[in-house]
């Protein structure tokens, strides 16, 4: 073999060296990575950012005279059922899915009530949820006033107010699309307790429902109790046992309000812990909800001095209190959309 022909050859070898060094560059960036076997993804597109609606106060005014204009809603009384048929159909007209769940439950006194829980779900199929809660029937009884204290009450305070800010917030909703799971709770047989006897004598729909849930393995995201949210005076303040369970969804509601300017409202002083429908969804179901309820006095009253009397009427709601929760409550649900809470 010639010199000349050992250096052709050798030339060619580096030339094709060469080439598949530059190719080899060339294709780097788009080789997949030493142990893994797909490039990686693309990040996910942002999240489209929607604006927080307003809160109608006036419909909501009107869906408590509604309520109250049925008459007191007892369980088994007519006014309780044509009571339930309505939230049914409202709902349902606001195109949420609905499902009323029956139940059979013994007051204290050993009458069997026949008691329904209202679930109306907006967009069921989404996975992330906030559940918004609140109980819808009224006492049995005026037993704090001085006349007529077995007769029952209207309960446009207790009971219709804070149905009426769910109502809205349905309302709301369907004319302010939002691709987030909300589910809003109507509990029954809240009221019908005994003052003197065990707190297991209360809030017998949320007791139901925290063994019944309506889907399987169901936590929210979020979960907030209203109660007594209509009131002229009302304030709410951080209640002990929503401390205990859902110290992080109290601050963020609060901080909330104040920045909305209900900070008068929506008071940042501790409250000791009171019976109501989220200790048993806390216990029961264990998912940790938080309770919105006025707690305006001391003393005999803590409540005001329209609960469990008949006073507890129209008399009482107040608009700009029905303003600072729903405007409050619409905001936590399109924030929480909106990545900020």
């Amino acid at each position: 073999m010639s010199k000349k022909t050992s250096r052709s050859r050798l030339a060619y070898i580096l030339i094709g060296a060469l080439l598949v060094s530059t190719i080899f560059v060339t294709l780097q960036p788009f080789l997949p990575k030493p142990g893994s076997d797909t490039p990686p993804l693309p990040p996910p597109p942002p999240i489209e950012k929607v604006a927080i609606p307003s809160f109608n106060v006036d419909s909501a005014f009107v869906f408590v005279q509604k309520q109250v204009d049925f008459g007191p809603r007892v369980p088994n009384s007519p006014a309780h059922q044509k009571c339930a048929a309505w939230f049914t159909g409202e709902f349902k007209r606001y195109g949420l899915s609905v499902i009323s769940q029956n139940f059979k439950a013994t007051h204290y006194k050993g009458t069997t009530f026949n008691a329904v829980n209202i679930i109306a779900q907006y967009k069921p199929n989404l996975p992330k949820r906030i559940l918004l809660a609140a109980h819808w029937d009224s006492r049995f009884q005026a037993d704090k006033d001085e006349k007529n204290k077995t007769m029952p009450i209207d309960g446009a305070d207790d009971g219709a107010s804070g149905a009426a800010v769910l109502l809205e917030i349905a309302r709301t909703l369907a004319a302010n699309d939002v691709n987030l799971g909300v589910d809003l709770l109507l509990f029954d047989v809240e009221d019908q307790g005994d003052d003197n006897g065990a707190s297991e004598t209360w809030c017998l729909g949320s007791q139901y429902w925290s063994k019944n849930l309506h889907r399987p393995s169901y936590m929210p995201y979020s979960a907030i109790l209203l109660d007594m949210v209509g009131a002229k005076g009302a304030r709410f303040m951080k209640e002990g046992v929503s401390m205990q369970v859902a110290p992080q969804t109290v601050e963020k509601i609060w901080s909330l309000a104040s920045s909305l300017g209900y900070g008068n409202y929506f008071v940042p002083d501790p409250r000791s812990g009171i019976t109501d429908d989220h200790v048993f969804v806390a216990q029961g179901a264990g998912i940790p909800m938080i309770d919105i309820i006025s707690t305006p006095n001391e003393g005999d009253d803590p409540f005001g001095r329209h609960h469990h009397r008949h006073s507890d009427n129209m008399s009482v709601i107040d608009k700009n209190t029905l303003q600072a929760v729903g405007q409050t409550l619409t905001a936590f649900v399109y924030q929480t959309y909106n990545g900020v809470l």
